[in-house]
């Protein structure tokens, strides 16, 4: 049972105070449009809105990674100190798990799986923190040279935003999903300047059922995203290809074999990463001493791999150069660097090895994805392929940038189950349709194989085993489509401190209210006031005029938040068979939660699918 306590109220500063009213004439400015527009301009006018903080949320991230890595790198080439790549990680992870357990509850949700269980479970609702805390963990664990990708917390970011944006306006469930998803879309196109794969990626990953009509918010909100992203962002920062590529046929039987092990690889990383899951998960509440013991291996990892620190954008690139041999520079191999054979031994071991890097930066507490490893991994195997097909002389020279870029495809498609999404982003980084046919040929093959070990995503798969994503059980999917908000009483009677007995029964001629909920000055609740309990008094002029409040205030047995879902507030009445029940949404109080409201909703939306 949770207890609401009364805080004491915190001094607010001119600067707080200036940004609050700043951001409240904001609102009334869109409250304002919202009144004066059509529903489905208003929709289109709140998905650029959507876009433009999430791209400016990527720009953060972007410039804050992209700077660390130029400063590790300066100290590196300049200063020879090599072990800076290994203490950098290890201050960011610390800070992380700093952050996180002092200044966000001491939990922070990873993964884009809570995008999909938020649209599956709990009507598009995502957690107002989640719109920031992202970013902050992220940049110190990633920025700081975490072995991880920057793409997950931008898309749980843009999420966020599109998800609150809706519920501070009260939209619609099926247009908060929407504004989600335009959110996703947003922070793919921004982050890769490649608008037509972050719809892709919305539509691919995010909504397994989209209309026509959603497809124009979604393509808004992509390209808005990409376009700020190509005012504002350092190029540097992105991942491009400046090169013409072309495609010669006669590699076809290599991109095949590309692609087969492009599936058999994105198995072993999606594997060998929920290993790495579930041995950190055994360290339960020892979070500092779980921090340092996986950032410290990552540390040794990163030593005698540098190209483990960050993202490995830039590794990526040089890949795709004329001197990949770079990448042995101030490693224990550079005096061997004009080995090739070296080279390509150091370049497989590390596209083994980056799985258990990102693991250990994920599981040891710091935030991140696998989006950029998958592409990671991708060109460093196309590079290895096409490298030791040359070495060995099997054929004609085969192009080993174009095998470098390919890869990539091959492995974010049979790790996220996204040919589509993984096709078009390769051919927009590119800046061109040359590769077209073995982007196809490889991403194919990689889905195929990659489905054929593994029936879900490496996201999903977790949730999946739940019933939390896909779920044959028809009671689950018609309560996980009630929109929660919809059906909350929140014009119900509240009564404050300074309410009285005599109050409440003014209240009882007027409505029929068994619950009366209770909140402070900042709207937070302190407990209910149950008829049940105060029925005898009532009828007693003596005891309403005497009795004080804080004498028939009791907790209640279930506090019920908007994020949690109807299926589980179903649950919770059961269990303490309860009709009614206080809810709250970002802390505060926000109105009541009726079994019978349910109940119609459930029979509402069944009876839509039985006409359909």
């Amino acid at each position: 049972m949770k207890i609401f306590k009364k805080m004491p109220p915190k001094k607010t500063t001119p600067f707080k105070l200036f940004t609050r009213n700043i951001l409240r004439r904001i609102e009334n400015y869109f409250f304002l449009a919202k009144g004066m527009m059509s529903e489905r301009h208003f929709i289109y006018f709140s998905c650029v809105v959507v876009a433009i903080s999430c791209s400016l949320a990527v720009i953060v991230l972007k410039s804050f990674a992209h700077n660390v890595f130029l400063f590790a790198t300066y100290i590196n080439g300049f200063l020879k100190l090599p072990f800076i790549n290994s203490i950098l990680p290890i201050i960011g992870i610390l800070l992380t798990v700093f952050v996180i357990k002092n200044m966000l509850d001491g939990k922070l949700e990873k993964g884009s799986s809570r995008i999909l269980f938020a649209v599956a479970k709990k009507g598009g609702i995502l957690p107002r923190k989640q719109m920031y805390a992202q970013i902050i963990t992220s940049s110190l664990t990633v920025g700081l040279g975490g072995s991880a990708g920057l793409e997950s917390p931008i898309t749980i970011t843009g999420a966020a935003i599109g998800s609150n944006f809706a519920q501070k306006y009260h939209l619609s469930q099926k247009d908060r999903i929407l504004l989600l998803a335009c959110g996703v879309a947003a922070g793919i196109g921004s982050a890769f300047n490649a608008p037509i794969a972050g719809v892709l990626f919305a539509i691919e990953v995010v909504l397994t059922d989209v209309t026509i009509t959603a497809f124009i918010p979604i393509i808004i909100s992509a390209a808005t995203g990409a376009l700020i992203s190509t005012i504002l962002l350092n190029p540097d920062a992105l991942l491009s290809f400046d090169q013409e590529q072309s495609f010669d046929y006669h590699n076809i039987a290599f991109y095949v074999l590309l692609g087969i092990l492009a599936g058999f690889t994105s198995v072993y990383h999606a594997r060998n990463f929920q290993k790495m899951e579930a041995f950190f998960s055994k360290f339960k509440n020892q979070t500092y001493k779980r921090a340092l013991f996986g950032a410290s291996i990552l540390a040794v990892l990163i030593f005698f791999f540098p190209t483990l620190f960050g993202e490995g954008y830039e590794s990526i690139k040089t890949l795709a150069n004329s001197n990949p041999e770079v990448l042995l520079n101030n490693t224990l191999l550079e005096p061997f660097k004009n080995s090739e054979w070296v080279l390509l031994l150091f370049i497989g071991a590390t596209l083994l090895l980056k799985v258990f890097a990102t693991g250990l930066t994920i599981g040891s507490g710091g935030n991140g994805g696998n989006f950029a490893p998958s592409l990671f991994v991708g060109s460093y195997l196309g590079f290895f392929v096409a490298k030791t097909i040359n070495l060995i002389g099997l054929t004609h020279p085969l192009p080993i940038a174009n095998f470098t870029i390919v890869g990539m495809a091959g492995i974010l498609s049979g790790l996220f189950h996204a040919p589509l999404t993984a096709i078009f982003l390769i051919v927009e980084i590119t800046g061109g349709y040359d590769l077209m046919v073995p982007l196809m040929i490889v991403s194919s093959i990689s889905f195929a194989v990659s489905k054929r070990f593994e029936g879900h995503s490496m996201d999903v798969k977790h949730l999946a085993k739940k019933g939390d994503v896909f779920t044959t059980n028809k009671d689950r999917n018609i309560l996980s489509n009630i929109d929660v908000i919809s059906i909350v009483r929140k014009e119900e009677n509240v009564l404050t401190n300074e309410s009285t007995l005599e109050n409440i029964v003014e209240m009882l001629t007027i409505k029929n209210q068994t619950i009366f909920p209770v909140v402070d000055a900042k709207n937070l609740l302190i407990g209910i006031v149950d008829f049940d309990t105060i029925q005898p008094l009532v009828y007693k002029s003596f005891h309403v005029k005497y009795t004080p409040l804080n004498e028939i205030i009791s907790q209640p047995k279930v506090v019920f938040s908007i994020e949690d879902g109807v299926e589980m507030a179903l649950e919770k009445m059961d269990e303490h068979h309860l009709d009614i029940i206080p809810v709250i949404k970002d802390g505060k109080y926000f109105g009541l939660l009726s079994k019978i409201d349910i109940l119609e909703s459930y029979r509402e939306k069944l009876k839509e699918m039985i006409i359909e």
